[in-house]
């Protein structure tokens, strides 16, 4: 495995399966990785904290960096590339680096653009950067970060001729044994939180199964939704049920959705998401 820290020499690397990483890898990155080394010959990784995405309360400094393990486990699956920049390689103090155009997906759902306000603008600003510096001609993302999925989807769709041919791969989220979605902070859990944690997985699959009385009303299910995290001691941001194409409210449970959630546990925020289907 080749490790670069120079941009210049990605150029060589151009039309690779591409798996963008903040490091502090754990199986679920590594299931991203297997299923990106099937759609292409070689596989590049990148390892970079994105400062711009975390939010002013949102402490940058203490978020895991584990490199010499993450290189390890990279070489382990196969990677080819591990593009491992810094912080001025990405943010040049000489050259201005965009937003780009921020697709509705990020802005109109009011879930996490509402509780996390600058978060997809230094998402699709590290995200573009890297697009440009790496030129992959695809790229895999975990549907664990449902939302930011369909962002960077729709951002490369606005944005064809910057990245053409470009195809964004979503992965099914990977869980612990228990539910719990595979998550580089779920490290920051107490042991007692984390034996609640997977309660979030196991209340979104009511709404997956749940044979509503007549008449209920979707903003009624929900709020039963957010009761049953409640019960279980979580400080809940929301539990919806949305279109799973816009994420945008539904008045009638008639076509594929996505039961999404983010809740708090001491110092801990959680998201999870599963799919459901009308019944």
């Amino acid at each position: 495995m080749q490790l670069i820290r120079d941009p210049a020499q990605m150029a060589a690397f151009a039309g690779a399966a591409f798996v963008p990483t903040m490091g502090a890898l754990h199986q679920g990155h590594l299931a991203l990785m297997e299923r990106a080394k099937q759609l292409a010959d070689r596989l590049i990784i990148s390892i970079f904290v994105n400062p711009t995405q975390f939010e002013p309360d949102e402490d940058y400094s203490r978020y895991s960096r584990t490199l010499d393990a993450d290189l390890q486990a990279a070489k382990d699956v196969g990677v080819d590339v591990a593009f491992v920049p810094d912080v001025q390689t990405m943010y040049p103090a000489e050259q201005e680096i965009p937003v780009p155009p921020l697709p509705d997906v990020a802005t109109a759902p009011r879930l996490e653009d509402a509780h996390r306000p600058n978060h997809f603008a230094g998402v699709c600003q590290v995200m573009a950067r890297l697009l440009d510096l790496v030129k992959p001609s695809v790229a895999v993302f975990g549907e664990k970060d449902y939302q930011q999925l369909l962002v960077i989807q729709a951002m490369v769709q606005k944005q064809a001729d910057r990245w053409p041919g470009l195809r964004i791969e979503s992965h099914p989220t990977v869980r612990e044994p228990d539910g719990l979605a595979m998550s580089t902070r779920n490290a920051n859990l107490s042991p007692d939180d984390r034996r609640v944690a997977c309660e979030i997985y196991h209340r979104l699959c009511w709404a997956q199964h749940a044979e509503l009385p007549g008449g209920v009303s979707m903003t009624e299910a929900e709020h039963i939704m957010a009761e049953l995290m409640r019960y279980v001691g979580f400080e809940v941001d929301y539990a919806v049920i949305r279109d799973a194409k816009t994420l945008m409210p539904l008045k009638t449970f008639d076509r594929p959705a996505r039961a999404l959630a983010a809740v708090r546990l001491g110092e801990v925020r959680l998201i999870d998401n599963i799919p459901v289907s009308p019944k």
